[in-house]
């Protein structure tokens, strides 16, 4: 640190406990920062496109989390470094706000990053190389603009949103049933779409996952299913037309609140005691049965007495039941919570065409499945898997899937994937760059440089030569002026993406731009650094 001196030359100290703080400044603050946001970019390069690879990591508690998804290689990497810990924030707002292309965000930042260093190297002052990305970002935004196209679709074809969750699906492990689970995906979401509002509330599509089966036995159930089984096992595993009760008091006599005992000293006292607590229970059996319920589902539990009852009344029930899932039920069968039972009434009941208990395998596990119900606005997307790691990377997929299609029904924009997007941008951010005079056009041009990193990485990871592929397409592009030339990763032998049928969101790219543009513009103002050194 640098000491300052009063007028008679005593050293005195600006800062509390200097000694214990390290600083950089000046170029090698941003070099600094620059390299720590290049190191995470280059760790998600690799796991870029259809043949990236998967990244596995292990929690400090021993979880292991083997992932494709961006986000969630960087949300389990516990980063340290300031800079990086911007990298991971710039994934998490991308899957927030589109859910996919978190990966292909963190490496066009890390692009910029490295192409700020060699400008800076150069002495070009970092806020100049900060505006220059901020109208080339302007400029590739406006240009993905003008290159996409219209996908019209309704709710009887919908073809168009498969191939494009499919395209989604293709970079994750689960990429030989895309076809099927792109399906389930739309399906999903155009089950609970409000297309007049062009909304979806994806909180209505709940995933579940059971291990065992394969992953083809994937399946998308029109209602609910719930991890429980029926309190009693002589209770019937099928209910037709069934009229659902669904209560969130226990099913028990009452507990006083006070604190008391009850003192009994002969035998007929706890006789009147016992037929006292027999009256009560078969009171609220008899409520349910009198309001028509011909199945409770309780958020709390029910001791064997009241189970026994139940059972010899035919009134079947399911008990421990979450909060979430009965507000899904609630939802999907038109009911209400009842929190008392002196509040139950028929138009209260919820009302499903079947209910049935399934079980799995040779294991004990069974689920309950109810479907057909009045309102089918609630879905449920039952997964099957071999592992437990493999279905939670399913449901990350699935979640890609899904936001995919939810940013379809928003706004029904595409642009074409395989890297010819940003090959396309590249080239209008480059005659762009003719246009300003200027430090900036330098900027410019660096900006154009860096978003070939995407088609690059693509072509690294699929075993292509990456800089004679990207010479090739960006050659054909520019002559024929068909913004569709991608990189062929799956060798089909044909460069055009909308013969392919890869699709990408023309918001989703946007904001990738946009994103990364504006974390590489706040660290390169960054030109100070102190730190509390490790001692």
């Amino acid at each position: 640190m640098a000491l300052a001196f009063d007028e008679f030359g005593r050293p005195f100290i600006i800062l509390r406990e200097q000694e214990k703080k390290t600083r950089l400044r000046g170029l090698d603050a941003q070099k600094a920062n620059i390299a720590a946001g290049k190191a995470v970019a280059r760790i998600l390069r690799t796991s870029l496109g259809p043949k990236g690879m998967d990244k596995m990591l292990q929690s400090p508690d021993g979880d292991v989390t083997i992932t494709n998804d961006g986000a969630t290689i960087l949300e389990q990497m516990d980063v340290d470094n300031q800079i990086a810990k911007l990298m991971v924030e710039l994934s998490r707002s991308q899957d927030y706000e589109i859910g996919d292309g978190t990966t292909g965000v963190v490496v066009m930042a890390g692009a910029l990053l490295e192409q700020a260093e060699k400008l800076l190297e150069r002495g070009i002052h970092p806020i100049r190389v900060a505006e220059g990305y901020e109208m080339a970002s302007r400029v590739a935004f406006d240009h993905l603009e003008r290159i996409s196209q219209k996908f019209e679709f309704n709710a009887d074809n919908i073809e168009p949103l498969v191939q494009t969750c499919m395209t989604t699906l293709s970079s994750k492990i689960v990429h030989r049933c895309k076809r099927a689970l792109a399906e389930i995906a739309v399906k999903a979401v155009l089950a609970v779409a409000d297309l007049g509002r062009k909304d979806v509330n994806l909180d209505l599509i709940k995933v579940e996952g059971k291990v065992g089966g394969k992953l083809e036995d994937t399946e998308l159930i029109y209602g609910i299913v719930v991890d429980k089984d029926m309190s009693h096992p002589q209770m019937p595993k099928r209910i037709e037309d069934a009229k659902i009760a669904i209560l969130t008091c226990p099913f028990e006599p009452p507990k006083p609140k006070t604190k008391h005992k009850v003192d009994i000293d002969t035998v007929e006292k706890f006789q009147t005691l016992r037929e006292q607590e027999q009256k009560y229970f078969d009171e609220m059996v008899q409520k349910c049965k009198d309001v028509g319920a011909t199945l409770v589902i309780c958020q709390w539990g029910f001791d064997d007495e009241a189970n026994h009852l139940l059972m010899h009344r035919n009134l079947p029930a399911v008990r421990w039941v979450g909060g979430v899932e009965l507000e899904l039920i609630a939802i999907a069968t038109g009911g209400r919570i009842v929190p008392r039972f002196q509040e139950l009434s028929p138009e209260k009941l919820g009302k499903a065409g079947l209910v049935r208990e399934k079980s799995f395998g040779t294991t004990k596990d069974r689920m309950l499945y109810i479907e057909q119900c009045a309102n089918s606005r609630a879905v449920t997307i039952f997964i099957r898997g071999g592992n437990k790691m493999m279905i939670e990377e399913t449901k990350r997929s699935l979640h890609d899937a899904l936001c995919v299609a939810r940013n379809l029904i928003r706004n029904n924009s595409i642009v074409y994937g395989g890297g010819s997007a940003e090959i396309s941008c590249s080239i209008a951010v480059e005659t762009a760059a003719d246009r300003h005079p200027g430090v900036e056009q330098y900027a410019i041009r660096s900006f154009a440089d860096a978003l070939d990193a995407v088609p690059l990485a693509l072509a690294e990871n699929s075993g292509l030569p990456p800089i004679d592929t990207l010479t090739v397409v960006k050659a054909q592009q520019v002559k024929d002026s068909n913004p569709h030339c991608g990189i062929d990763c799956n060798d089909v032998g044909t460069n055009d993406m909308k013969e392919q049928n890869v699709f990408e969101t023309l918001i989703g790219k946007q904001q990738q731009i946009l994103l990364a543009t504006q974390v590489v513009k706040m660290i390169l103002k960054i030109d100070d650094v102190i730190s509390p050194s490790e001692y």
